[in-house]
């Protein structure tokens, strides 16, 4: 048992021993010996490869503002570990995760001696949410972002009010398959029977399996350009003005969070409202509607950290997330010289993520931060061919040194491993101030 919150995170990261256990049976055996407290909670169920947490807390924010007490689950996080459960935008308190884990300890040492063994760290910080929105601290709804592919992710026992993926990307390929057929079936493994699901997917290949996944679970399918669509207004200085379109409902918005894939995230959100006002009768009004979207912020994703200078954090870890980043740089940049400092994980598929760079940076500087699998500057550079490269192993001396050059006509976008872009922000702020 663990009597402080250090020694309860202490005792999570523990299990990261463990490494990724796909598979479901280990989640039903605490669910068994918990009094199965998912079944005592209303879900949003939230897959896809990017654009999940942003997604969550746009509809987060709605329901909000709507009156509702929202609980939401989300992964990795960016400052603090307690932000993966939180209420409303406030995460868990430290007693509360001491009182869960002591809950979870005695169900993962009965589970060593399973035939399934221990549960891992993802197993166990769920089983600690599912306790936590039913029992400790009770919600009106939780809204699950999915770990990982989603038919055999930990969050999967949930029977949602809606499920959503966002999209489909090339990302954990080595657990959920090389082909966007293979990604879609483990991402369309969320679809419930009878339970209505949208998406943003795009590939052809990827609509078809989520398609017939959704037929055979005889759930209404929605998909974003055919069900319902978006028309871009305008860059605004700090977001996006947008109309949705569904049927014959045509209104327009504005998000504080920026880029074109927002505006997607946001139509997702939007749709999941609709749904739950018509199927489920939430009576969730226009105003909530409007300040929950205008107000929806995620750190790290296309986050304006500093307007003189310009400088902007981005967490694109993986080829779609850069593939996004570039976009938007394109489409509000391109009267300004762009700067881009970027560290990342040998896991990733490297070289599309950083040849990417290579038509929008005006100078490339690769670096690394203190974490495991890290790449080092040198590797990252087997990757890129343009000559405006720098190799910088001290992240901190050379965004210093950049802060202080970057000129009026310029950019700074410092992306890659939401890891790095965690420790980036605080170092920034305290540069920013001096």
């Amino acid at each position: 048992m663990v009597a402080t919150y250090e020694e309860a995170v202490n005792w999570i990261h523990s299990r990261l021993r463990l490494g990724i256990k796909p598979g479901l049976k280990r989640m039903e055996y605490m669910m068994e010996k918990l009094d199965h407290p998912e079944r005592k909670l209303k879900t949003i169920h939230i897959g896809g490869t990017n654009g999940k947490g942003s997604t969550v807390t746009f509809l987060r924010n709605i329901l909000q503002q709507s009156g509702k007490r929202v609980g939401t689950f989300t992964s990795p996080y960016f400052e603090r570990f307690n932000e993966r459960i939180s209420i409303n935008g406030e995460p868990i308190a430290d007693s509360h995760l001491v009182e869960l884990v002591n809950i979870i300890i005695p169900l993962s040492e009965e589970m060593e001696e399973s035939e399934w063994g221990g549960p891992s760290e993802f197993e166990v910080i769920t089983a600690m949410s599912f306790y936590y929105f039913s029992h400790v601290n009770p919600v009106d709804i939780v809204i699950y972002e999915v770990g990982l592919g989603g038919r055999l992710d930990s969050t999967n026992i949930i029977q949602p009010l809606v499920s959503a993926i966002t999209n489909i990307g090339k990302d954990h390929t080595q657990f959920l398959g090389e082909s966007f057929e293979e990604i879609a079936f483990e991402k369309a493994g969320i679809i419930k029977e009878h339970v209505p699901v949208i998406s943003c997917v795009k590939q052809p290949a990827a609509i078809k399996v989520i398609k017939e996944k959704a037929n055979e679970q005889q759930a209404d399918f929605y998909l974003y350009g055919v069900d319902f669509d978006t028309d871009k207004e305008e860059n605004l200085q700090s977001g996006e003005k947008f109309t949705f379109i569904s049927g014959e409902y045509k209104e327009s918005y504005e998000i504080s969070m920026v880029g074109r894939h927002q505006i997607e995230n946001a139509s997702l959100a939007l749709k999941i409202i609709e749904l739950l006002n018509d199927k489920y009768g939430f009576h969730i009004d226009h105003k909530a509607v409007q300040l929950g979207l205008k107000y929806a912020y995620w750190p790290g994703r296309m986050e304006q950290i500093s307007s003189v200078p310009l400088i902007y954090l981005d967490g694109a870890h993986n080829p779609e997330g850069v593939k996004t980043l570039i976009r938007t740089i394109e489409d509000r940049w391109s009267n300004k010289k762009v700067k881009i400092m970027v560290a990342a994980l040998k896991d990733k598929d490297l070289k599309p993520m950083l040849s990417g760079f290579e038509r929008v940076a005006e100078q490339l500087i690769l670096t690394t931060f203190d974490f495991p699998r890290v790449a080092s500057p040198q590797e990252l550079a087997t990757f890129i061919s343009i000559d405006n490269v720098i190799e910088m192993i001290d992240w901190k001396s050379a965004l210093a040194n950049m802060i202080s050059e970057v000129k009026e006509d310029e950019v700074l976008v410092i992306t890659g491993s939401l890891y790095f872009i965690s420790q980036v922000k605080p170092y920034l702020y305290s540069v920013l101030r001096n």
